[in-house]
Order: structure tokens, then C-alpha cells, then sequence
């Protein structure tokens, strides 16, 4: 796979945290194209082509960086729907999330996420945990084949 096709699935619907987290990809200088999507049905439908994407072919995103708190559909709804699709089940996913519940973490992990980040409210511990998140998951992770 080289280095243009490993596309970032970010689904967040905060603008803030959006622009942080583009921000932090490119002071990090991982220049991967970032799919933006702003709820869980949009999420679902960018993985599956379907809906608004129907015409975006078929490779998956490299890694998936997954909020909870969605409209329409929550993270815990997306996760699940991925891991019941074999297109999607070994796809890398990362929770990134402002919630501090232990329930979030035991159901995130439980319906197969690969990580769980909590979102530092310091901007500056924002922007590294992003940078650190970006290095391992597209440099130095080796990632499933496709399915």
C-alpha cells in the first residue's frame, strides 16, 4: 500500500476538534488524506460507498479515528456495524473521545475497537496525542490485508 492510498476516516462532528486534529496531522507532517465525516450514518456510508459516497470505489481507509458522542448514530453504533461486515472488521479503529466513563471504554474495546484515547482538553497535549496517534497507527502499524 503506499503512502497516498492510507486514508484517515475522521469522524467528528466538533468543528474545534476537527481543525485540531488536521492541524495536529500536518504540524506532524503526515500529509494522508483525511475523510472528514461528521456523524455515524455518514461514517457508514463513506466505509460502505453507499448514500452521498456511492461513487467513492471500494478501498478502505487506512485508520479510523472514532468519536462516541455522534449525531444520528453514536461510535458504539459504528463499531459494531464494522465489525459485523467483513469489508470492515480488521479495519484499525481508534477511539478518540472526551468521555471518561469505564462503560465507554469496556463496550468500545468489547466491540473490537484497537485503541481508546481520551481527548486532552489541553490544546498542546491535544495536538501530541494526535501526532503520536498518527505516527504509529500510519507509520509504524502494519495493517491487515484487505478482505
Amino acid at each position: 500500500m503506499n503512502e497516498e492510498s492510507k486514508t484517515i476516516l475522521l469522524v467528528e462532528d466538533n468543528d474545534d476538534d476537527v481543525a485540531l486534529t488536521l492541524r495536529a496531522f500536518k504540524r506532524s507532517h503526515l500529509m494522508n488524506p483525511v475523510a472528514v465525516v461528521r456523524d455515524g450514518v455518514e461514517a457508514l456510508d463513506f466505509l460502505f460507498s453507499r448514500g452521498a459516497y456511492e461513487g467513492r470505489g471500494t478501498a478502505p481507509p487506512t485508520l479510523v479515528i472514532l468519536d462516541l458522542k455522534l449525531p444520528k448514530l453514536d461510535g458504539l453504533g459504528v463499531l459494531k456495524a464494522m465489525r459485523a461486515d467483513s469489508r470492515t472488521a480488521l479495519l484499525p479503529t481508534v477511539i478518540l473521545t472526551s468521555s471518561k466513563e469505564e462503560q465507554d471504554v469496556i463496550a468500545g474495546y468489547s466491540l473490537g475497537a484497537n485503541s481508546y484515547v481520551r481527548k486532552p482538553v489541553d490544546f498542546a497535549e491535544f495536538l501530541e496525542a494526535v501526532k503520536i496517534l498518527g505516527i504509529y497507527w500510519l507509520a509504524l502499524n502494519q495493517v491487515p490485508p484487505p478482505q
